[in-house]
């Protein structure tokens, strides 16, 4: 079967021309139509579609190209994937410095997203640890972007959506682990209040931190949760046998499941046994680094249980000083709209500030919740949201949104219409072209 080439909410479907891109010395199509880079497909909403356009297929720029074990640098082309280089350094005693929820994104889209993970605070955004990168124009110009040359594409291109170009290969710089074990910890949390005093302080200590909120209770200050905390640490005595990095991922979704299977009744009986499970772990624990920092991966396809209409993640980030509040507002508009989240997760951002005009990561709090696409009230909701987020001064996440309007992203990121002089002629996407709304120079 091959690749579906749609965005991993399922949500909206794009119908586009695929053409591959074989090798870093090609040249890209002339084309009538729009062009835009496709890694791994796995951005939430249509900022890796081009419905009418034009998707180049990445998959193939797989390569390593160079890795000093001893410095820790490691260039790659852009289509090689996080889950490629952590299976090469992690034996080696070296990791990627971010990784997000999954390892099954490429180096290209982590680069077009500036993604993070539940390290903000302490190692930024993604690209942060990008050292430079190869970026071929429509044009057939090649521009070789750094800190120290070319900086202003360097800052469009990190975050930039994969519309100023294609990035053809990336250098990186790795960080130094002990070996591929997390000392985790597990935590009982009350409310939102509790929540974020417990991630504030779990910070100075704890590399990794996330809290996961049972969003299915009426009552947003009875919402109990978990928090989870993680430190790379010594392996322990190891089995005769050597332990496989990853989880086989042999389970799978095969299918988009009827609506009726995830519904709220089983939710909330998933939330139960999931909060009891983890809230009975009150000693440290030593376990694989898959199963603390991709929790998910083992279950193939797993977007597929919100059925055929998809579903809706929204991510936003709130300044710490008024984001308590802008949370429990939303909260609020969130219980009272009777659409509860299926999934919800709070995190911290640090003060290292990322590389990209457009990046996402700053300061604050950030907050991640996961609707089934319900159609129009699903959408009045989170329309009701981005009214609060604008408000605290926020921003939502360009890679999970399917949906926001164009006033409120260029309010989000009024830095857009400087980015907007580095966009590549020929490149676009459904999601640039909605929050632009076909204004000039904006490949609309």
């Amino acid at each position: 079967m091959g690749r579906a080439y749609q965005s991993w909410g399922n949500y909206p479907k794009a119908t586009q021309t695929i053409q591959n891109i074989y090798w870093r010395n090609q040249s890209l199509p002339s084309l009538g139509n729009t062009i835009l880079p496709y890694g791994q497909g796995r951005s939430y909403g249509d900022c890796c579609l081009n419905n009418g356009g034009t998707l180049l297929d990445t998959e193939s720029l797989d390569h390593f190209l160079t890795f000093d074990p001893h410095s820790g640098t490691l260039q790659c082309e852009a289509g090689v994937t996080l889950s490629e280089i952590l299976k090469l350094v992690i034996p080696q005693g070296w990791m990627l410095p971010v990784v997000p929820g999954t390892r099954f994104v490429s180096v290209g889209g982590a680069i077009a997203n500036d993604i993070h993970g539940k390290n903000h605070h302490r190692h930024g955004s993604f690209g942060c640890h990008v050292r430079r990168f190869e970026l071929l124009r429509s044009d057939g110009g090649r521009i070789l972007c750094s800190k120290n040359e070319n900086l202003d594409w360097y800052q469009a291109t990190i975050g930039g959506l994969g519309l100023t170009g294609l990035v053809l290969w990336a250098d990186l710089q790795l960080k130094k682990i002990p070996g591929p074990f997390i000392m985790s910890r597990t935590t009982k949390v009350l409310g939102v209040d509790d929540c974020l005093a417990r991630l504030e302080e779990s910070d100075k200590s704890w590399e990794y931190t996330a809290a996961w909120l049972d969003g299915l209770r009426r009552d947003s200050s009875s919402w109990r949760g978990i928090l989870f905390q993680g430190n790379h640490c010594d392996s322990p005595a190891l089995p005769h046998s050597p332990l496989p990095l990853f989880r086989k991922s042999d389970v799978s979704i095969p299918f988009e499941m009827p609506e009726c299977i995830l519904n709220k009744s089983m939710i909330r009986l998933f939330n139960l046994l999931y909060f009891l499970k983890n809230s009975q772990q009150l000693s440290d624990k030593t376990i694989l680094l898959d199963r603390f920092l991709f929790p998910l991966d083992f279950l193939k396809n797993w977007n597929r249980i919100y059925g055929k209409r998809g579903f809706l993640q929204y991510q936003c980030v709130l300044p710490i000083k008024d984001g308590a509040e802008a949370i429990k507002e939303m909260f609020s508009h969130i219980t009272r709209s009777g659409k509860l989240p299926y999934l919800l997760i709070l995190k911290r951002f640090g003060e290292e500030k990322s590389g990209g005009m457009l990046s996402f990561p700053r300061e604050g709090i950030t907050m991640a919740v996961d609707f089934p696409n319900h159609g129009e009230d699903t959408f009045n909701l989170l329309m009701d949201l981005d009214t609060i987020v604008l408000k605290a001064k926020g921003a939502v996440y360009p890679a999970k949104d399917a949906r926001m309007s164009a006033k409120s992203f260029q309010a989000f990121f009024p830095q857009w219409e400087n980015f907007s002089l580095f966009i590549d002629p020929k490149f676009s996407s459904s999601f640039w072209r909605r929050v632009t709304e076909n204004i000039p120079g904006s490949n609309g």
